[in-house]
């Protein structure tokens, strides 16, 4: 039994705990390409969250990781068999039940921990924040330190960097890459979106055959276990900082 993750405590350890910020797994269930299954966001995002807890517990702070919410924003891929979606008006009432749930039992912070990209929950944040009194935010894992310095692609699905943090966490799901698509990925024709300034939502079917979005084949465990050893360090820091930080504290003088 791991301390840290709710989904294998009994109410005789949670009663005895007092937690300093709970996290929020949340991802999603999509294709990922011929050869990683359609939970992988949830796989990643529950791994590296309990990694990074694990590490933080380690050094006293009282972090307690949630069930994963398995479901994400997925309008764009509605054509493809059994990618569900959820909208994100559902994903805000979601939050907003977890949330008041903590905040009535005296958990202090709320750590969203996004492993999905179609997943934006900063809005929803400004939105609740006033309405409940514990402290809340979000991490887009992926995000946390730059690609580049790990892997040759950067493609940011299905790509180099997914398979193989999923060939270090979970081998048993990744089929050959000799059974994995390209990745190619199609462009906006217009340069307003391709240079990021203009935004729409991809049609996934549009730009993709195999629904990857990068290329797999440089692939390794060696690389997905230095990617995840540097940014689980690195979030474990954050859960230490943020579980004994004041809340209403937050700034510099």
């Amino acid at each position: 039994m791991r301390p840290y993750i709710l989904d294998e405590l009994n109410w005789k350890v949670v009663r005895d705990t007092r937690y300093d910020v709970a996290v929020l797994p949340w991802g999603a269930t999509e294709a990922h390409n011929y050869h990683l299954p359609y939970t992988t966001d949830n796989i990643q995002a529950e791994a590296v969250a309990a990694l990074a807890a694990e590490r933080a517990w380690q050094r006293g702070a009282k972090i307690v990781v949630l069930p994963v919410v398995p479901f994400g924003v997925n309008t764009g891929q509605l054509d493809i068999p059994l990618c569900v979606n959820m909208n994100p008006s559902t994903q805000a009432l979601v939050l907003r039940d977890v949330a008041m749930s903590l905040a009535e039992q005296g958990i202090g912070k709320l750590v969203i921990f996004n492993g999905h990209g179609a997943n934006d929950f900063r809005q929803m944040i400004r939105e609740l924040q006033p309405q409940v009194s514990l402290f809340l935010c979000v991490v887009n894992w992926y995000k946390v330190l730059d690609l580049k310095g790990f892997f040759s692609d950067q493609g940011d699905h299905a790509g180099e960097m997914e398979t193989s943090v999923m060939q270090h966490i979970a081998p048993e799901l990744v089929l050959p890459l000799s059974e994995a698509g390209p990745g190619a990925a199609r462009k906006f024709k217009i340069p307003a979106f391709r240079e990021g300034w203009a935004w729409a939502p991809r049609k996934w079917t549009q730009v993709t055959d195999d629904t990857g979005s990068g290329n797999p084949a440089a692939s390794t465990s060696e690389k997905g276990k230095r990617y995840i050893e540097a940014v689980t360090a690195k979030v474990a820091d954050f859960f230490v900082e943020l579980a004994k930080a004041d809340a209403s504290k937050l700034y510099e003088a």
